[in-house]
């Protein structure tokens, strides 16, 4: 590591101004400093990427795998190195770290077979019907090509899952676009890292230079510019709500302006009913705090309102909670700020009208950290005022909102807005009574669970990670999962084109054996 800029090939150290990363654990500073990105620097990355667009838009699904599986190889060739610099810079234990990077070269490979395999492309065809009356109709097809160079921003609580190497960078690449990474000023040491584990693997795959480049920077004024920049086609964004949205402003305020996909995070409301909670409450309240404490609460699914009915099950389960609060000695969290922002929203908390905080955990042992807490309110106060309820207290924090019945989950869930998950928990006998909750509820989430918390997301085909805004700038896509490809894609249409000038994937004989939508029918066979 030195701290610059790693724009394709080349190194560069232009920025007089200059940031450290901060060992939540100890408060040390590390070493060495990271040099803020300049306009000049942003403005060679982007023509780089631009310039390489053309090679990835035409590399087949094969060599664009070949790309990702040499990004893994070189990624584990520095397995260590990488997994300790995590750990200095964000306080991770080493369970932690190893599921991360499993994670991390896990996606990295899925999207290479996703690219390989091509049906994300979605082709469709309708052969022409040259003497339908009263007008003939053309050959179309389409399917779904690269956008172009696209910028993305690292996460501060997944600094490999969500970051340079990440998700969001493995499913452009496969996808056939260019990227622009910008490491996050919380892990500047492990963004270069894996930063230069993926130059290598670019290299190792024969693909030119300007396919990956990564940017330093600490200021809203590099994360700007990258934005505003004429050759970026899209964004992506895992962070705040604030951070998002300016970002998302900022790219539609250009002259042309883009798509950005922000995931910002959400309280993720829980709905428990009273047979659930009767079976085992501090069963109940264990598997809650656990869910709570994952990660310290640094997950954007963290569990952070529940609803429970009153009574006897209720002062058991809070019983044990705070047995547990009490029992916990804090966690190391990922960044002064975040730190702040977590103290700040239990003060907001406190002057809330109704709001009791029951319990507070005590920090012990981490410089930059904090302690679960646990708060209370009625479901008459939280309805007098629900506004302040939304707003995502990131860390270790857990609200109860005690009900009169199970009877008012309905009219408590139509306070919100868009949510990443919410959760109903209930017994087999209260399935059919959950059935109304499970159409409200998911009219503003992007995953509904059932007898599950929503951390520990499965990285799978199926899953979705989103949901309608807030919670992100775009609900119709996921940042998780195979199907998050698509946000790097556009609709083209080829009307009455000839077979030798159409892309492989819509030619007659269907070359690469792709499903296609033919005259309505799916189907892997040729074009007669």
């Amino acid at each position: 590591m030195n701290g610059n800029q790693l724009i394709g090939n080349s190194e560069s150290a232009e920025g007089g101004s200059t940031f450290n990363a901060i060992n939540p654990g100890t408060g040390e500073t590390l070493e060495p400093a990271f040099h803020e990105a300049t306009q000049g620097e942003i403005d060679k990355t982007l023509e780089l990427a631009k310039e390489a667009a053309p090679f990835l838009r035409n590399a087949s699904g094969s060599d664009r795998k070949r790309l990702l599986d040499a990004i893994a190889e070189e990624m584990e060739a520095d397995a260590e190195a990488i997994k300790d610099r995590v750990g200095a810079e964000t306080g991770y234990p080493q369970p932690r770290l190893d599921g991360e990077f499993g994670r991390t070269v896990m996606q990295l490979r899925v999207f290479g077979k996703v690219a390989k395999e091509g049906d994300w492309v979605g082709p469709r065809i309708d052969t022409a019907i040259p003497d339908r009356d009263p007008l003939p109709k053309p050959d179309l097809r389409r399917m779904l090509v690269p956008v172009g160079p696209v910028v993305i921003f690292g996460a501060s609580n997944f600094p490999l899952a969500i970051s340079v190497a990440g998700g969001d960078p493995a499913s452009a690449l496969a996808a056939g676009c260019p990227i622009v990474t910008k490491g996050h000023p919380s892990h500047p040491g492990s963004s270069e890292l894996v930063a230069r584990a993926v130059l290598r693997g670019v290299e190792k795959a024969g693909f030119p230079e300007g396919t990956f480049s990564m940017l330093q920077g600490a200021t809203n004024e590099t994360g700007k510019a990258l934005v505003e920049h004429p050759d970026t086609s899209a964004v992506a964004f895992t962070g705040s709500l604030r951070g998002g949205r300016s970002l998302f402003d900022i790219a539609a305020a250009r002259p042309n302006p883009i798509p950005v996909y922000a995931e910002m995070g959400s309280v993720n409301p829980q709905f428990v009913f009273p047979g659930k909670l009767n079976s085992d409450p501090s069963q109940f309240a264990e598997s809650l705090f656990g869910s709570v404490t994952m990660g310290n609460g640094q997950f954007c699914t963290c569990p952070s309102m529940v609803f429970v009915p009153e009574g006897e099950d209720l002062s058991k389960m809070t019983d044990r909670y705070l047995e547990l609060v009490g029992e916990s000695q804090g966690a190391a969290l990922l960044n002064p700020g975040i730190a702040n922002a977590f103290s700040q929203g239990v003060d907001q908390w406190k002057s809330i009208e109704g709001v009791e905080v029951l319990g507070e955990g005590t920090l012990e042992g981490t410089a930059v950290g904090a302690a679960p807490v646990i708060a209370k309110v009625s479901l008459e106060d939280f309805k007098k005022n629900p506004e302040p309820f939304m707003h995502e207290v990131f860390g270790p924090s857990t609200m109860f909102v005690a009900c009169p019945d199970a009877d008012s989950f309905v009219e408590a869930s139509e306070s919100f807005d868009g949510q990443l998950g919410s959760s109903i928990h209930c017994s087999n006998d209260e399935v059919s009574s959950a059935s109304e909750l499970i159409g409200k509820i998911g009219e503003f989430s992007g995953r509904v669970c059932i007898n599950s918390f929503p951390t520990g997301i499965e990285v799978c085909d199926s899953v979705h990670h989103g949901g309608p805004y807030p919670a992100t700038t775009d609900a119709q896509h996921t940042s998780i999962g195979t199907a998050g490809i698509s946000r790097w894609g556009r609709p083209i249409s080829f009307q009455g084109t000839p077979d030798e000038l159409l892309p492989d994937e819509l030619k007659n004989g269907n070359p690469l054996g792709l499903m296609r939508l033919v005259d309505g029918k799916w189907t892997r066979d040729s074009v007669s």
